[in-house]
């Protein structure tokens, strides 16, 4: 209601109904409000809601956000993240207004506030706030608890930092993902279709998947005498109805969480891990491109798509597929021997594609860090790296995926990345210099990124280039409307391939089955993209919880690591365990990439920073 309020009178808005009119002159009164023609708020006063980062605090303004102004931690007054507040402007020698609240009107409608006990005091475990309450003598310092936002009473004892088992805990709840965890939806699903299905039973399909996957999205077969591809995915839109309770928890979810050792499914294990998974020797309902390919000029003729039953005749995983395609077979089947005859001459088709592909598009050679963890505590990280048959199915995907946007209408569910802004690529260009690699910009964006790799290829620092020039993109989303994606140099993308983790699949599924899309469109294309970042943030923030731990097991060890911001003087470590991210007490302004011998001297498991100091 005083959110409705506030914005009437900034918008002068001069209609008010009699219980508003009763507020109003309370607040008169008060002084907050000024009474003349009409009501305005008194210009020492600020209205606004309170959004909480991570090392301040802002006062965002209800209609203009070029209005927003600092507000001091100190100045919070007991306000906190999404609270609609009135604050007093403050005198500010450095001339940048900022203000001090004055009264809470609303509470946000986060009413619980994940904390730990220090110094026998609450600190925000986000943002490392203080909060002034009295707590009960009992709690230990390191203690995780849940409490309630105003009366500061606690909801939950998850137990003590020191405790690993708290660390997917405190990731859940800092980023209001812990419904996955603890909301459960009984699923009543079966193969019961009645219309008549495509029956792809006897062809060989297979599934290549890393070899902890127990969700298989997708499955491929190669016509290799007519130059057909078939590429199978899960049929989830027939087990997941639209608008079922089912559909809203996974919209809700938006895709699958995958943390080290273990994944929080999108769907529940029973669909996810079984009745939407082809797995092998099981009929399964799958959504089927049949694509005919040219092989002369190594694009699409033309594609079907169409329900069918597939039984997956094997499953591989990566490493297999890369040992026969360096024609390592091992010990072989019959079914076995009947798939490698197809995946061989598939292999050489997609690395075709693959090279007409980059014409357009990028290959940047990026790598993975991947935590395997034992009773919580990081025992190795693996590089994963693009290998041949991560590229193989990655170019079925992409075919299937670029057919799907083909047949959706003008407005639909697309998958866009914009191309990077000009001072985006000149940074870039900037950065590449400074490493020693002579570069200059080009007539357009894309000869520049491929005048960057060219001169990349030549030096020992490819892959860091590539890293530069990714973070030099934008960023990319869902749309309704078809914008291209510069990265994969498509004129039209859609995601297709993946409904079991990703919610856009699901929903690109039913436009294309309905030919209808939805009214929310907008909506949920805004919703799944916010989503999808904001899971990569909860998985992050759990891995440095991690890598805190084992610095804090390791301090007093040297570790190599190489430069990755100069501005704040961070290393990360590339040997032993890789991709811990230090903070460096002595930096000294050694360049970007620069290889270091660092000493581990603190780690911090709250705030999951790792101090060290370089080894000159």
């Amino acid at each position: 209601m005083f959110n409705e309020l506030f914005k009437k009178i900034q918008q002068h808005i001069k209609d008010f109904n009699k219980q508003e009119i009763e507020i109003l002159e309370d607040f008169v009164k008060d002084g907050f409000i000024v009474k003349n023609e009409s009501y305005e708020i008194n210009s020492k006063y600020r209205v606004g809601i309170v959004k909480i980062e991570k090392n301040r605090a802002v006062l965002c303004d209800l209609l203009n956000e070029h209005k927003n102004i600092n507000l001091d931690f100190e100045h919070l007054n007991g306000a906190y993240d999404g609270d609609l507040v009135l604050a007093k402007r403050v005198f500010n020698p450095r001339s940048k207004i900022k203000a001090k609240v004055e009264k809470v009107f609303s509470n946000s409608k986060k009413s619980e506030i994940l904390v730990y006990i220090k110094d026998k005091s609450y600190f925000t475990i986000k943002e490392s706030i203080k909060l002034q309450a009295k707590i009960d003598k009992n709690l230990n310092d390191g203690d995780i608890l849940l409490i309630d936002s105003k009366s500061f009473e606690v909801v939950k004892n998850f137990g003590n930092i020191s405790d690993n088992k708290v660390d997917e805990i405190i990731s859940l709840n800092l980023y209001s993902e812990d419904y996955r965890v603890t909301t459960k939806i009984d699923v009543d699903a079966k193969m019961d279709d009645e219309k008549q299905r495509v029956d792809l039973r006897e062809l060989p399909f297979c599934t290549i998947d890393p070899n902890t996957a127990k969700d298989h999205d997708d499955a491929i077969y190669f016509d290799w005498e007519n130059a057909v591809l078939y590429v199978a995915i899960a049929d989830v839109s027939y087990f997941v109805k639209e608008g079922s309770e089912l559909d809203k928890l996974a919209y809700k979810k938006s895709t699958s969480a995958y943390l080290p050792s273990k994944v929080l499914p999108m769907l529940p294990n029973e669909l996810s891990e079984d009745l939407c998974s082809l797995k092998e020797g099981v009929d399964r309902y799958s959504y089927v491109f049949k694509i005919y390919l040219d092989l002369e000029k190594f694009e699409v003729k033309k594609s079907e798509l169409f329900e069918a039953l597939i039984n997956s005749h094997k499953k591989f995983s990566y490493g297999r597929i890369d040992r026969v395609l360096e024609e390592k077979f091992d010990t072989y089947t019959q079914t076995e021997k009947d798939i490698f005859d197809y995946i061989l001459p598939l292999y050489e088709v997609t690395k075709a594609f693959r090279k007409k592909r980059l014409v357009k598009g990028y290959d940047f050679r990026s790598s993975e860090h991947r935590l395997r963890l034992k009773n919580g505590e990081i025992q190795s990280v693996e590089i994963e790296t693009s290998s041949a048959s991560h590229q193989l199915i990655e170019e079925c995907m992409l075919l299937a995926n670029i057919e799907a946007s083909k047949k959706v209408n003008s407005v639909g569910i697309f998958r866009i990345h914009e191309e990077p802004p000009f001072k985006a690529i000149s940074k870039l260009v900037d950065d590449v210099n400074a490493l020693g690699v002579k570069v200059k910009l080009q007539n357009d964006v894309h000869t520049t990124i491929t005048h960057i790799q060219e001169k990349a290829n030549k030096t020992t620092l490819r892959e860091e280039i590539d890293e530069l020039i990714i973070h030099a993109q934008t960023q990319a989303k869902y749309s309704s409307k078809n914008l291209g994606h510069f990265g994969l140099g498509f004129s039209s993308y859609s995601h297709f391939t993946s409904p079991i983790r990703r919610y856009s699949d699901l929903i690109l599924h039913r436009i294309l089955k309905t030919k209808q899309t939805p009214k929310d469109i907008d909506i949920i294309c805004d919703h799944i993209s916010i989503q999808e970042r904001k899971i990569d943030q909860m998985v992050w923030d759990y891995e440095d919880r991690k890598y805190a731990r084992w610095a804090l097991k390791n301090i007093g060890k040297e570790v190599k690591a190489k430069i990755t911001d100069t501005e704040r003087g961070i290393a990360v470590t590339y040997s032993e365990i890789s991709g811990a991210k230090i903070y460096l007490d002595n930096y000294k302004g050694q360049t970007l990439f620069s290889k270091i011998r660092v000493v581990l001297k603190s780690s911090d498991l709250i705030s999951k920073k790792i101090i060290g100091s370089v080894r000159y």
